[in-house]
């Protein structure tokens, strides 16, 4: 299922910029990023849960904002794309 992780980490402090970092990493390692704060990503549910999970332990649920966007498979009619960097096929092959 395509999920799309957004999220607001208040950078005020060095804690934040810490907290910033480590959570696009995360968001990183699970898809691909489409705007600063924004992540496009195939997930099967133990994926979504452990990505879940992991990303709710590194936020300040105080400062910072936290946002799962569940399209699910049959999401393909429901994104438009428009402007700069193009999209990409979630599912396609990957050429490495």
């Amino acid at each position: 299922m395509l999920v799309l992780i957004t999220y607001d980490v208040n950078t005020e402090d060095a804690g934040g910029k810490r907290r910033l970092r480590k959570v696009a990493k995360q968001c990183v390692n699970y898809g691909q990023r489409v705007q600063n704060s924004v992540f496009e990503c195939s997930l099967n549910p133990a994926q979504c849960a452990s990505v879940k999970h992991l990303l709710l332990q590194l936020i300040d649920p105080d400062k910072d904002s936290l946002r799962f966007y569940y399209l699910g498979d049959r999401y393909k009619g429901k994104v438009e794309h428009y402007g700069a960097h193009p999209t990409y096929d979630a599912e396609g092959p990957l050429i490495v």
